[in-house]
C-alpha cells in the first residue's frame, strides 16, 4: 500500500496484492515466508519512488536465525497443533494468576511464550542464536538490521505492560532466554535503509528510510481509528476481531485475566485492552469449504434469515483450525440445542449473529471491568465492509457503530511513518485528519438489546 501525506489530505494506493497461504509439511503447518518476502519486493518495486518503508502484520509468530544471521527453517504457523499441551508446561512454573498480573496478556495457546516452551527442546531451536518476530524478520531482510518492534512484542506474553520492558522475572522463571531477542524499538523509531540488493531488486533510488510502525498489524489499526473524543470502543475486524478499549494503563486484575482480556501496548505508549475473537476467519472458512460463494449475494440472503435462530461461542478454541467450517458450526448449534443450520445462507447469519454477539460481550465487559465510559463503537477493518455485521453489532451493543476506514492497519502504518517525516503530529491530529478525509458510515441501534440478551443466556446454558 503506498500512502500520500500532506496538510489535509490522506490518500492510500494498493501497489500490489499477494497472496498469504501456509503450507502443510509433515512436520506441520508453516509460513512460506519466501513467497511473502517476494511480494514485499514485488510491492516495492510496483510502489515506485517512496519516502519510507514500514510493515506490520499478524503477531505471535517468529522466525529463528543461526549465528550468521540465516533463517533455521520456514517459521511455524500459529495454527500448528504443536501448542495444545504447551499451557500446562508454562503453568507449572508460573501459574496463570502470576502470569497474568505480571504480562496482562489474555490466554491464547499460539502466544510467543506457550510456542517457545513447545519449541524449547527441538534441534533447531537449539541451534538459534537470534528470534525474530514476522516483521521484524522482513524489516532485517530488507535492512540488514535487528530489532524488535514493542507493540509486537507485547503479544509475546514476556513484556510488562506497565514497564513497556521485557519481564525479566518471568523470563528467568520460565527459562527464556531474553538475549535471544534484539534490543526493543518504539513507532516511529528508524529500522535501517533498504540494503542495496534490495535497491537493486526493486529499482529503487537510496537512499529509502524503514521506519518501525506499530509492526502489530492491530496497533497499527487502532491508531487509525477515527475517533473524535476519549469514550469510545473499536472492533479491529478481519479474520480476527479484537474488540476493546484503548487506555493509559493495564488493567491486570484477577477479574479482567476470568474475563480473558489482554493488555497489548499500542501507539504512544497507550494499551489495547482487548478481547481476541474468532472474527471472519468462521466466515471466510464456510465460503471455502463452499467452493467460494459469492458474498454479494450470500449477505443479503442471511439479511432475510430470522435474527439470532442459532449462535455459537465465536471465540471458542473449536473454531481456531481450518477445514470443515459449516459442519462444525452445525455441530455447535446440535449439541446445545439450538435449531441447527442447513443453508450457506442460514449458516452465515448464525456467524454474523454471532460475531455480533461476542462483540458485544468484548464492549461490554471491557466498560464495566475498567469503568471507562463508551458512546460509540469504530469497526475498523475488512469488516467495515460488511454492513450486516456493523448493523448487527450496533443493534447487540445498543450504541452506534462508526464504520471504517476498512484498510485501517495500512493507514496507521503510514501515519506513523508520516509523523516520524514531520508531516503530522500526535493521535489526536492523526484521527482528526482520518475522520476529515475517510468516507465513514454511522449504523444507529435499532430497537432494545433484549433478544440479545437472551442468546447470551442461551450460550450460558450448559
Amino acid at each position: 500500500m503506498v500512502g500520500r501525506v500532506g496538510h489535509g489530505t490522506l490518500e492510500l494506493t494498493e501497489a500490489h496484492r499477494f497472496p498469504n497461504r501456509p503450507v502443510r509439511v509433515p512436520e506441520g503447518l508453516r509460513w512460506d515466508i519466501l513467497s511473502l518476502y517476494a511480494g514485499v519486493l514485488d510491492g516495492l518495486r510496483a510502489a515506485g519512488r517512496v519516502d519510507s518503508v514500514g510493515i506490520d502484520s499478524w503477531a505471535v509468530d517468529y522466525g529463528l536465525l543461526d549465528a550468521d544471521g540465516a533463517l533455521l527453517g520456514n517459521p511455524v504457523h500459529y495454527r500448528d497443533a504443536r501448542t495444545e499441551d504447551a499451557a500446562e508446561q508454562v503453568w507449572a512454573a508460573v501459574p496463570p494468576q502470576e502470569l497474568y498480573a505480571a504480562t496482562g496478556l489474555q490466554y491464547a495457546p499460539f502466544n510467543t511464550l506457550y510456542q517457545l516452551a513447545a519449541a524449547r527442546s527441538s534441534a533447531l531451536f537449539g541451534q538459534a542464536k537470534r528470534l525474530l518476530l514476522i516483521p521484524d524478520l522482513l524489516t532485517y531482510w530488507l535492512t540488514g538490521e535487528q530489532g524488535t518492534e514493542l507493540t509486537n512484542a507485547s503479544t509475546t506474553q514476556l513484556i510488562d505492560p506497565r514497564t513497556h520492558d521485557w519481564s525479566y522475572a518471568v523470563a528467568t522463571r520460565l527459562g527464556v532466554d531474553l538475549s535471544l531477542f534484539p534490543p526493543l524499538r518504539r513507532p516511529g523509531d528508524s529500522a535501517g535503509v533498504l540494503r542495496p540488493g534490495v535497491l537493486e531488486d526493486t529499482g529503487l533510488t537510496g537512499p529509502v528510510p524503514v521506519t518501525a510502525v506499530a509492526s502489530h498489524d492491530t496497533a497499527s489499526a487502532v491508531a487509525a481509528v477515527p475517533a473524535t473524543g476519549a469514550r469510545f470502543a473499536y472492533i479491529c475486524t478481519g479474520t480476527w476481531s479484537l474488540a476493546g478499549l484503548e487506555l493509559a494503563a493495564p488493567v491486570l486484575t484477577e477479574e479482567s485475566r476470568a474475563a480473558n482480556f489482554t493488555n497489548e501496548l499500542g501507539l504512544d505508549g497507550t494499551v489495547r485492552y482487548l478481547r481476541n475473537v474468532m472474527g471472519l476467519w468462521l466466515l471466510q472458512e464456510c465460503v471455502r469449504a463452499w467452493g467460494g460463494a459469492d458474498l454479494s449475494a450470500l449477505l443479503p440472503a442471511a439479511a432475510d434469515v430470522p435474527a439470532l435462530r442459532s449462535v455459537v461461542d465465536a471465540g471458542d478454541t473449536a473454531f481456531l483450525a481450518p477445514g470443515r467450517m459449516p459442519e462444525r458450526i452445525a455441530e455447535a448449534c446440535r449439541a446445545s440445542g439450538q435449531p441447527v443450520p442447513d443453508s450457506p445462507a442460514e449458516v452465515t447469519r448464525c456467524v454474523l449473529d454471532s460475531l455480533a454477539l461476542a462483540h458485544r460481550r468484548a464492549v461490554l465487559d471491557a466498560r464495566r471491568l475498567t469503568g471507562h465510559p463508551v458512546d460509540v463503537v469504530h469497526i475498523v477493518g475488512g469488516g467495515a465492509r460488511n454492513a450486516l455485521l456493523c448493523r448487527l453489532t450496533a443493534d447487540a451493543c445498543g450504541l452506534p457503530v462508526v464504520a471504517g476506514p476498512a484498510e485501517a492497519a495500512a493507514f496507521g502504518n503510514v501515519l506513523v511513518q508520516a509523523r516520524a517525516d514531520g508531516l503530522v503530529g500526535g493521535r489526536d491530529e492523526i484521527r482528526r485528519l482520518l475522520a476529515r478525509t475517510q468516507p465513514l458510515t454511522r449504523y444507529e441501534p435499532r430497537g432494545d438489546t433484549a433478544a440479545w440478551r437472551d442468546a447470551e443466556a442461551r450460550l450460558a446454558t450448559p
